[in-house]
């Protein structure tokens, strides 16, 4: 396997986009648990 320029931007492109996403799931989760609380008291 070969890796150049274009292989390494991909695999960044593709590990930021991951974490961009999974930083989004941890916020909603998060957030969803805070007001599940509050609805509860």
């Amino acid at each position: 396997m070969y890796i150049d320029e274009y292989v390494i931007a991909g695999l960044i492109i593709v590990a930021l986009t991951i974490a961009f996403f999974a930083g989004m799931y941890r916020f909603i989760k998060l957030d969803m648990a805070k007001h599940a609380h509050k609805d509860d008291s």
